[in-house]
């Protein structure tokens, strides 16, 4: 009797669906949530990429600027980063110079970081402008913190850098910054 019960039960195959569903249903929600977080951390990035070149594209197209027209345009910025929170959106836009081969500032201004000293040297990529010539410098950094904090427990902080050359100046002037 003993020995047909122990060959009926090592035949019987219903919970083997169960079983296998136990085993695999944590590993896979795990990865869901990981694939998830890192969607969402990418997302700012890449929106935090965007608010540096749209920055950079507000100003090249303007002859000059003033510290309230960066003001609105930083505004705008914060705009793009939604749904994200904007608190932890710092920006910076500078118009850099080449003179005798060092890059230098010309007016700066920042939210949520300080602008860079008039004057100060900066390290801008090689071929990007020539002696005379001027560019605008958009900075822009995130501190990300993920919601869910699986992957990502700790902050997390983007930053991009992205030049663009005057549209229809030589130099763009600032007032007030």
């Amino acid at each position: 009797m003993m020995t047909s019960l122990l060959s009926r039960l090592r035949r019987d195959e219903r919970g083997v669906s169960a079983v296998e569903f136990a085993l695999l249903a944590p590993v896979l929600i795990a990865i869901y949530m990981g694939l998830s977080e890192f969607c969402q951390g990418y997302m700012a990035q890449k929106r935090m990429g965007h608010v540096t070149s749209m920055v950079a594209d507000l100003v090249a197209q303007e002859e000059a600027v003033s510290g309230t027209n960066l003001d609105e345009i930083f505004a705008i910025g914060g705009l793009i980063m939604k749904p994200f929170p904007t608190t932890p959106l710092q920006q910076r836009v500078s118009g850099v110079t080449m003179t005798n081969g060092v890059a230098r500032v010309v007016w700066s201004r920042g939210k949520g970081i300080a602008a860079r000293p008039n004057n100060s040297t900066v390290t801008i990529p090689a071929g990007i402008i020539e002696n005379g010539q001027s560019v605008v410098m958009s900075e822009a950094t995130y501190d990300y913190d993920s919601p869910a904090d699986y992957l990502m427990p700790a902050i997390t902080r983007f930053s991009h850098t992205y030049y663009l050359r005057p549209r229809t100046v030589d130099a763009i002037t600032c007032s007030s910054c």
